[in-house]
């Protein structure tokens, strides 16, 4: 039974050690200028906070031998099982829809913001927060760079794009607008499409296919795709602090004979 008081203590003073270099990167985060990092800062710090919390009520438990500590300790870790769990359930719904198209003549796929779940309609189409994604998509510079990476056309041609280069820096093929460079269009030419992404792009650096849906759907296949390693790591998490949750278990125990036999 000392064995689970022992693995409790350590277990938890690395998680402090983590949550401690969690509370560290947020701070790092908010001291940039960038908007797009500055909006993670709250969220990043108030997560190091509740596992130093968390942490800190496990460790003392679990040295003092206190089963009041362990059952609170129990109790906060227990909702966090259910938290991961229930969002881990809820990024495997929301992440089953999408799938890129693929294009006669092109080594990457074209998203459609059509084919992606309700739920990230709903978060892309909202105006607030399409203008601060816009935002950061212009900041990035990924599609002012891809001329830097492609020099010649053939090398662009043959270039396999992310989703947000396939579908934020260029206009969809349908418009058949003809490619001069990486980018570059000519849009002198008259569409063939009667898509709007194609009267939106513009070769401006701050224009670009940022109003498109086309860029919408790029976004959501990149969500798409982070938020199903998230899934899978938190599987993975889930199975770690079961164990923990069943060893804390043990030290409760071994806590409340302890205390019995003082008595």
């Amino acid at each position: 039974m000392g064995t689970s008081n022992f693995v409790i203590r350590w277990i938890n003073f690395l998680t402090m050690l983590l949550a401690i270099a969690v509370a560290i990167f947020g701070v790092w985060m908010s001291t940039h200028h960038d908007g797009c990092r500055k909006s993670l800062t709250l969220p990043v710090l108030g997560v190091g906070g509740f596992i130093f919390l968390v942490s800190m009520i496990g460790f003392l438990g679990a040295l003092k031998k206190n089963a009041i500590l362990l059952w609170i300790y129990l109790i906060l870790l227990c909702m966090i099982l259910v938290a991961i769990l229930v969002f881990t359930v809820l990024a495997f719904i929301i992440t089953n829809n999408g799938s890129g198209h693929n294009v006669s003549g092109l080594r990457y796929k074209e998203y459609q913001l059509k084919d992606y779940s309700s739920w990230f309609l709903k978060q892309l189409n909202n105006t607030d927060n399409w203008k601060q994604l816009k935002s950061c998509l212009v900041k990035s510079e990924d599609c002012n760079n891809l001329a830097k990476q492609y020099k010649t056309l053939k090398q662009y041609k043959m270039a396999k794009l992310t989703p947000i280069e396939a579908g934020c820096c260029r206009p969809p093929s349908e418009c058949g607008y003809p490619v001069v460079n990486a980018s570059y269009y000519d849009l002198s030419f008259h569409p063939v499409s009667s898509n709007e992404d194609c009267k939106l792009y513009k070769n401006s650096r701050v224009v670009k296919c940022y109003n498109c849906d086309s860029c919408k759907a790029g976004v959501a296949q990149y969500m798409k795709t982070e938020w199903r390693v998230v899934a899978i790591f938190n599987l993975a998490l889930f199975v770690v602090l079961s164990i923990i949750y069943f060893v804390g278990c043990c030290a409760r125990r071994n806590a409340g004979r302890t205390r019995q036999s003082k008595v």
